[in-house]
């Protein structure tokens, strides 16, 4: 299994009470060693207070992508409200209502891909609210004739993916075990696209967009010169120039579309986003989301000209904005002290509620609330419930999973309708209960 710095460890979790502070190493090394997602939480919160300074910061960082893991999607943003947007370059002027009006990001970005070879779209890992759009292009693209599908963190070892159908522990990194991004490749295989791990298991990270690049022309383009190809990458692998990466490293797309000599339709959805949810999202962000209103990730296009928005033409064809997880959250009078590359935490604003999920987890309204209590959970807390297609093992990533962490006994999952196996289990895997349910519309 790929961890997020590309460090594979096979030891068990301890507890870190009593223990002097672990270094970077040792911590990936517990981290990489627990043996679920619940594991990994209880660890790091374990070992948080012992931290200080870069080593916190990578500790928050594993827990966001845990959390995100856990269902906690509320939690994962504040634990880790990593912010690496760069603001507007001047000359670019932000939008207003009276030029520009919203438009469903997936129905754009699909008619703008028509005469296209290679479409681009950026997440933020530990963010899964940039995995919806993904979700909704595939299957426009796929009508549209793209046959590949690239995933960033899968490794090529899992050579029985695409019979399988599925993604497990064993699949690549543990973004995968995050259930939209299961479902992403889930649909991806469904749909017919060809699976393309296109991530270097060794390389530097200087060296890594030069091998991505590689990998995806060597894999695609070399033997199929008129292949269409859907990336799905993280941040600024995504750049059509030179400069966020740093030390002079040009990026994965901008390599690709000297290699293949197809121009990328670039799509960024990173910058503006909600990186504070339940406290104070400031500047640029508040400023373009507090004029506009779409229940799901859009992008703007000009009155008159049609033009599509990007904050960043140079970098970007496409600016997508991620709508806050929840309308409060913009406050467009708020100060907040920043930086480029971190935040401080603000605890969030009363009468914000972490546990209640934010409704983008509907995808628009196509998925339903299912309640679910810890009445599954056979006293143990926390414990984890998670909904599976029947005929997938627990190793799969589920539909929806939602974890109990304390004393709160209701919550929701959000399920497409259908029939599927819920089931809850604890820090050490077992499964508490399990029962089939079905997910009906009305």
């Amino acid at each position: 299994m790929l961890y997020l710095l590309c460090t594979t460890v096979l030891v068990a979790s301890i507890s870190a009470h009593g223990q002097p502070p672990p270094s970077a190493t040792e911590l990936l090394r517990q981290f990489g060693g627990a043996q679920n997602g619940l594991a990994r939480y209880e660890y790091l919160t374990a070992v948080m207070p012992l931290l200080s300074g870069n080593d916190k910061s990578l500790a928050q960082q594993l827990l966001a992508t845990v959390d995100s893991e856990l269902g906690l999607y509320n939690e994962a943003v504040m634990a880790f409200p990593f912010d690496n947007r760069i603001a507007p370059p001047r000359a670019t002027p932000l939008p207003t209502p009276d030029q520009w009006q919203a438009e469903d990001a997936a129905d754009a970005v699909a008619k703008l891909a028509a005469t296209r070879h290679i479409v681009m779209v950026n997440e933020a890992h530990h963010d899964a609210h940039t995995r919806e759009l993904t979700l909704a292009l595939l299957p426009r693209l796929r009508a549209l004739g793209f046959q590949y599908f690239a995933v960033e963190a899968l490794s090529p070892k899992d050579t029985d993916l695409m019979h399988r159908g599925y993604v497990t522990e064993a699949s690549g990194s543990e973004y995968l075990l995050e259930p939209l991004y299961g479902e992403i490749v889930r649909q991806a295989i469904r749909l017919g696209y060809t699976i393309v791990a296109y991530d270097p298991e060794n390389a530097s990270i200087t060296d890594r967009d030069t091998a991505q690049a590689h990998l995806l022309y060597e894999k695609v383009f070399a033997k199929d010169p008129q292949a269409r190809l859907f990336v799905h990458a993280g941040y600024s692998h995504i750049d059509k120039t030179a400069g966020n990466l740093g030390n002079g490293i040009e990026p994965m797309a901008m390599q690709l579309r000297r290699l293949s000599g197809y121009d990328p339709l670039s799509v960024d959805q990173t910058q503006f986003r909600d990186v504070a949810v339940g406290g104070l999202d400031f500047g640029f962000y508040s400023d373009v989301a507090s004029h506009f209103s779409s229940p799901v990730p859009y992008v703007l296009r000009q009155r008159g000209s049609g033009a599509t928005w990007s904050s960043d033409p140079k970098q970007h064809d496409v600016t997508v904005i991620v709508p806050p997880a929840f309308e409060r959250d913009l406050d467009v009078n708020g100060i907040m002290k920043s930086d480029v590359l971190r935040r401080e935490v603000i605890l969030p604003r009363p009468p914000f509620d972490p546990d209640q999920r934010p409704s983008w987890l509907t995808l628009g309204g196509q998925r339903l609330p299912y309640r679910i209590s810890t009445n599954l959970c056979a006293g143990q807390i926390p414990c984890v419930v998670e909904a599976h297609d029947p005929g997938e093992p627990d190793d799969a990533p589920p539909a929806d999973r939602y974890t109990f962490l304390h004393g709160r006994s209701h919550n929701v999952l959000y399920l497409f309708p259908g029939h599927y196996r819920l089931r809850a289990w604890d820090v050490s895997g077992k499964t508490l209960q399990q029962q089939d349910i079905d997910v009906v519309s009305h």
